[in-house]
C-alpha cells in the first residue's frame, strides 16, 4: 500500500519592493528562484512562480487589490494548495490572504523555519528550531481562534472565551520558551566545557561558513574523509560537525561544519542558534566557503559578510574576524576547473566534487595559522632533543641556526603553546626571548 502522503501543489510569489532592491546586489529574478529553491527543499510541488511588482506595501495583504483578485484566480485554476511569498508578513497580512486567497500562505521566514524543523537532528538542534517557532507563533495565535472572533461582552475586567483561550495559549507559549531558553543554556556551557578541553590538548579549531547550499559539507567529507550529509539542496546541513584533519605542516587541527547563512535569516534564527554560531566565533581560523559558479557569488559573500558583522555587533564575534578569514571558491568544476578561476584577493579556487585544489586550501590554511602568531627566539642545548622536537611539532620554525654546542631556534608559537612548553621544559625559561 502506498503510504506516503500527496505532494502539495504550491505557488511562490516574490513582492518586488524597487526601493529594497536597488540596495541589493541581486535581482528580482534570483530571489524568486532562490525561494523556489527553498519551496522545493521540503517537498512541495510549485506549480507557478511569479514576481510581482510592489508599488506600496499595503497593511492589510501587503498586495494591492487587483494583484490579490489575479493572484486568487490563479491559486484557484492550479488548485494549489500552499502559497509561499518571499518576504516577512505580518499576522494581519497573513491571515488576510489566506482568506482572500483560500489557501495556506506562509513567508519568508515560517518557510525557513519549517525546513530548519524538518532536518534539525540532534537534541541541541532540536531545540533550537522549537525556540524559534515559538518566538515566531507567539505573535500569530489570533490566526488559530477566528472561530471564536465573536466574544461575549464580559464584565469590565473579565474578557470574552476567545480572549481567555489566547491568553492561555500565550501563557503556555511562554512558560515553554523559559524552558528552553534554560535548556540551551545549558547546551551553551556544555560547549564552553568542550571548547576549554580543546584548548587544553590544544588543536587549533577551523570553522566552515558560508551562504547556504555552498558546498561546505561537500568540502568538509573530502578534507576529512566524514559522511556528513550532503546534497544539493538549501540547508541540508543544520548541526554542526567536528573532524580532525593534519595539515601539510604535520599540525593537527579540527574542522567544524556549520549551518548555511541565507540573506534576510529571520531573527528568530539568529538568537536560537547563537550557541552554534559560538563555535564560529572560538575558531582560530574561519573558511568561508563560496558557490563561484554561481550567478549571485558576490551578493551571497555580502550575506555573510553581514551575518558575521551582525555576531560582533550582538557581541558573539570579535571585531578583528576579518584577520582570520580564508576565502573559498568552491564548485570550480563547474566552470573548467581551478586554472579558469582567477584568484582574488587570495583566495583559494577548489573543487570539493573532484578534490582538485584541496593541497592549496590546506596549504592557505596552514599560513593563515602561523600568519598572526608571536615570534619567540629560543636557545636550546644541542644534547636535548625532546624540547626540539617540540617546538618542530608544534610552533613553526622559521630560522634556525647551529653554533658549537647550542642551537638557536626562531620559532612562531601560540600563547597557549608558549605557555605548554614552559611548563614541559621551566629549565629555558630564561633563554626565551
Amino acid at each position: 500500500m502506498e503510504t506516503a502522503p500527496p505532494v502539495r501543489r504550491a505557488a511562490v510569489i516574490f513582492p518586488a519592493d524597487r526601493t529594497s532592491l536597488r540596495a541589493e546586489l541581486r535581482g528580482a529574478d534570483a530571489r524568486l528562484e532562490e525561494a523556489a529553491g527553498l519551496t522545493r527543499s521540503i517537498g512541495l510541488d510549485i506549480m507557478f512562480q511569479q514576481v510581482i511588482p510592489l508599488r506600496a506595501a499595503r497593511p492589510a495583504t501587503l498586495l494591492g487589490a487587483g494583484q490579490v483578485e489575479a493572484l486568487a484566480t490563479k491559486v484557484h485554476e492550479g488548485g494549489i494548495d500552499v502559497v509561499v511569498v518571499d518576504t516577512r508578513l505580518s499576522p494581519v497580512q497573513q491571515r488576510n490572504l489566506e482568506k482572500a486567497l483560500n489557501c495556506k500562505v506562509i513567508d519568508r521566514t515560517g518557510l525557513i523555519l519549517d525546513i530548519f524543523g524538518a532536518r534539525a537532528a540532534t537534541r541541541e538542534g532540536v531545540l533550537q528550531v522549537e525556540l524559534a517557532h515559538l518566538a515566531y507563533q507567539k505573535s500569530r495565535l489570533v490566526r488559530l481562534w477566528t472561530h471564536l472572533e465573536r466574544q461575549r461582552g464580559g464584565f469590565g475586567f473579565l474578557g470574552g472565551p476567545g480572549e481567555t483561550q489566547m491568553e492561555a495559549d500565550r501563557r503556555m507559549l511562554s512558560e515553554r520558551m523559559v524552558k528552553l531558553k534554560k535548556e540551551l543554556d545549558q547546551v551553551r556551557r556544555t560547549r564552553g566545557l568542550h571548547r576549554a578541553a580543546r584548548q587544553r590538548v590544544p588543536f587549533p579549531v577551523v570553522a566552515f561558513v558560508g551562504y547556504t547550499n555552498a558546498g561546505k559539507s561537500t568540502l568538509f567529507n573530502a578534507l576529512t574523509g566524514a559522511d556528513v550529509q550532503a546534497e544539493d539542496q538549501l540547508f541540508a546541513t543544520l548541526d554542526p560537525t567536528m573532524r580532525s584533519v593534519t595539515l601539510p605542516s604535520g599540525r593537527r587541527i579540527i574542522l567544524s561544519d556549520t549551518v548555511g547563512f541565507i540573506s534576510d535569516l529571520p531573527t528568530e534564527l539568529i538568537a536560537a542558534f547563537r550557541a552554534t554560531l559560538e563555535e564560529v566565533a572560538e575558531a582560530d581560523v574561519i573558511v568561508h566557503v563560496r558557490n563561484v559558479a554561481h550567478p549571485d557569488s558576490d551578493a551571497q559573500r555580502e550575506d555573510v559578510i553581514q551575518v558575521l558583522n551582525n555576531l560582533v555587533r550582538d557581541g558573539v564575534l570579535d571585531e578583528t574576524w576579518p584577520e582570520r578569514v580564508v576565502e573559498v571558491l568552491n564548485k570550480s568544476d563547474i566552470l573548467g576547473g581551478v586554472r579558469q578561476v582567477a584568484h582574488v584577493g587570495g583566495a583559494v579556487p577548489v573543487s570539493a566534487l573532484t578534490q582538485e585544489g584541496l593541497p592549496d586550501l590546506l596549504s592557505a590554511i596552514d599560513a593563515q595559522l602561523t600568519a598572526h602568531l608571536p615570534v619567540i627566539h629560543v636557545k636550546l642545548s644541542i644534547q636535548d632533543g625532546a624540547a626540539m622536537a617540540w617546538l618542530y611539532e608544534y610552533g613553526d620554525v622559521i630560522e634556525r641556526t647551529d653554533e658549537e654546542a647550542i642551537i638557536r631556534l626562531t620559532v612562531r608559537l601560540s600563547d597557549n603553546d608558549l605557555k605548554r612548553f614552559e611548563r614541559s621544559f621551566p629549565e629555558y625559561l630564561d633563554l626565551i626571548a
